[in-house]
């Protein structure tokens, strides 16, 4: 079942999500879409494009989208809530887009904190707790070691902007267990993202509970409005069990 949002609710969703997208990369605004791009790093999901809303684009500036990353050697790639701009799926898929996937989109409810036996969650406090939280992030999406400097800055620059960052580790040994962020508020809209838990740690109930846990030290921090988007109906069980509500989808679509 789905949680029906206002379309005011959905456009500052939408605009946390290019918010997000913006935040240190290059921004290029190509007729009817914001193409923003990583400039250190081909991941495809740190380089994609979101249509202004309403937006109705033409054969001439799809084209000109697609080969403007294709001079940056990314793949030509948008990410973005359909129902915000309804008219621009069906122009992509007729210029060759494929679309790799539709996203549950969930929004914080009544959020149902949890415990796991032998797990604390905590804020990262100093260089060795960001460092660890970067550490699980990387592992758990199956990055390629070492984890970058870089990737350790965003994660105190996301502190220092509003957002919520969450460490997942074992109390007696200090071992890292999990982590997740959320990203700094856009007009009272974040992001909760990135969340991951190391192989031996599964299936013990953490992700829901660091879910939980930063979705209410999000809202505490008066962000109103959390939402996410669940890689798919696995995890969006997951989430549900945490207290989010499915309010519609987030639309992934590509061109080889």
């Amino acid at each position: 079942m789905s949680f029906v949002l206002d379309p005011g609710a959905m456009r500052l969703i939408q605009a946390a999500i290019l918010a997000d997208a913006k935040s240190n990369r290059d921004v290029v605004e190509l007729g009817s879409f914001v193409a923003t791009f990583n400039p250190q790093d081909a991941n495809p999901y740190l380089n994609y494009a979101v249509p202004f809303e309403a937006a109705v684009p033409i054969s001439a500036e799809v084209q000109e989208l697609a080969d403007t990353f294709r001079r940056r050697e990314r793949r030509p790639r948008l990410e973005y809530i359909p129902a915000m701009a309804p008219a621009v799926e069906d122009v992509l898929l007729g210029e060759g887009f494929a679309q790799e996937g539709r996203l549950p989109l969930m929004i914080a409810g009544t959020l149902r904190s949890s415990e796991v036996a032998g797990i604390e969650l905590l804020s990262p406090g100093c260089d060795e707790e960001y460092a660890a939280v970067a550490s699980v992030q990387w592992e758990a999406y199956e990055e390629e070691p070492p984890v970058p400097q870089r990737v350790i800055d965003a994660l105190k620059r996301t502190s220092e902007l509003g957002g919520v960052v969450c460490l997942a580790r074992e109390k007696e040994t200090g071992q890292p267990a999990g982590a997740g962020l959320c990203a700094g508020p856009t007009r009272g809209c974040a992001e909760l993202t990135s969340v991951g838990v190391r192989t031996q740690f599964r299936r013990r109930g953490i992700a829901e509970a660091m879910a939980a846990w930063i979705g209410l030290e999000a809202q505490r921090r008066g962000i109103e409005h959390v939402f996410l988007m669940a890689r798919g109906e696995p995890e969006a069980r997951i989430y549900k069990r945490a207290g989010f509500d499915r309010c519609g989808e987030v639309l992934h679509i590509s061109r080889t």
